[in-house]
């Protein structure tokens, strides 16, 4: 069960005018089972996107890329679960182009217009004949208010739907943001396996949003790790449909700064859910490191605490043994760390201090803070002012099964 997680209800779910979304069963891997979701876009949205950092990439990602860079306007998402259409070379690649050429002619649009996008089993090609065989009943479900079923529709091993929506008003007018996310395991940084889309009815530039989108990804998805795998299939996609009547075009403008800080919220609280819901996990650890010379060691840091198989099995069994935390900012990469000025805190408990355990730590208070669903261990390395922050979880009997019997 996820950790301190639920999906939003349906009306907590808010539309955003230029956005309608449609979810169908074409079954692409399993029958009785909603994999296939498609998102229509009106005319005069911008949309971005950051994909995995994989060289393995899907094709579905080296498509997305080719049509994002292509200049044209975007008009529709395809997205699809049970197979990532990774690993399949030049036949992947025409599967997803052929996809992309079937949503056009659905919605009357350019396939250059359109991004496809595929979540599931690597090695395996997609069943185009089974995505054509789908649409129409997608286009007929194509609805504002359908953020809830296309949160469900495009999970995998996710044993919950992942979704956020908030509202902020500036200059008078109401700016309307709304996202889904999917993921559960094969998550790393640089992107998670995961998909997420969010959606805003502001109006933003594109060179904008094609910073807005880096800067979201790296205070969120890029700060989620479960189990340090990088995917084949990452993606985050933001769009801006400009009906709202707020627009911007250069950060200096009134009312960005608080459109940006909703924005960059939405994507926190939607990849999170990810970590809230890693396969197995029974535990949300964030990995809070400051006093770093910059924000890139105190990452190395954070990433090779939440990354260590160790340090995530000791969190499971509610096991202070928390010599493995040290070890594992001890291989950091930080070849100039004093050790004797890094101090570590479970919660508000001073763990270790000068080098070693901190003399006023007790082993009882260790346990209780391991015992609890949500724990933050802090590491202040006392080099500098630079902090940054990781979202992790523990490692369970249920992660091994799961991935165990992922294709089964």
């Amino acid at each position: 069960m996820p950790v301190n997680y639920t999906t939003p209800a349906a009306d907590q779910l808010f539309p955003v005018a230029g956005v309608r979304l449609a979810v169908a069963e074409a079954e692409i891997r399993k029958k009785n089972r909603r994999d296939l979701t498609l998102v229509a876009l009106d005319a005069g949205c911008t949309v971005a996107g950051v994909f995995t950092q994989n060289r393995f990439c899907a094709a579905p990602v080296q498509i997305c890329r080719q049509h994002l860079s292509s200049g044209k306007e975007i008009r529709a998402l395809i997205i699809n679960t049970g197979i990532a259409n990774a690993g399949t070379g030049e036949p992947g690649r025409q599967a997803a182009q052929e996809t992309c050429v079937a949503v056009g002619q659905l919605l009357g649009v350019a396939p250059e217009q359109v991004l496809p996008f595929s979540t599931g089993v690597i090695l395996e090609l997609l069943p185009v004949e089974r995505i054509k065989a789908g649409l129409p009943a997608v286009k007929a479900d194509l609805k504002a208010d359908n953020w809830y079923a296309a949160a469900h529709g495009i999970m995998t091993t996710d044993t919950i739907a992942k979704a956020a929506s908030r509202t902020v008003t500036v200059n008078g007018k109401k700016v309307t943001i709304s996202g889904v996310s999917k993921g559960a395991g094969m998550i790393r940084p640089n992107m998670a396996t995961m998909l997420g889309f969010l959606a805003t009815d502001a109006g933003i530039a594109q060179a904008l949003l094609d910073k807005l989108v880096k800067e979201a990804a790296d205070a969120s998805f890029n700060c989620i790790t479960v189990d340090g795998d990088t995917s084949t299939n990452d993606s985050y996609v933001m769009i801006a449909t400009g009906q709202s009547g707020a627009s911007f075009a250069a950060e200096s403008d009134a009312g960005w700064a608080e459109v940006k800080a909703a924005i960059i919220a939405v994507s926190v609280e939607l990849a999170q859910a990810i970590v809230r819901d890693g396969e197995g996990a029974t535990k949300f650890i964030t990995v809070a490191v400051e006093g770093g010379k910059d924000v890139e060691e105190c990452r190395k840091v954070g990433y090779a605490i939440g990354h260590s198989p160790l340090v995530k099995t000791a969190f499971f069994a509610s096991d202070p043994n928390l010599g493995r935390i040290l070890a594992a900012v001890g291989y950091a990469g930080i070849g100039d760390l004093d050790v004797d000025g890094v101090k570590v805190w479970l919660d508000d408990v001073l763990v270790a201090e000068k080098g070693g355990r901190a003399a006023a730590y007790k082993e009882e208070d260790g346990a209780r803070v391991m015992a609890q669903a949500e724990i933050t261990v802090r590491v202040d390395l006392g080099r500098g002012e630079a902090k940054a922050s990781v979202y992790t979880c523990d490692f369970s009997y249920d992660y091994v099964k799961i991935n165990a019997d992922y294709r089964s």
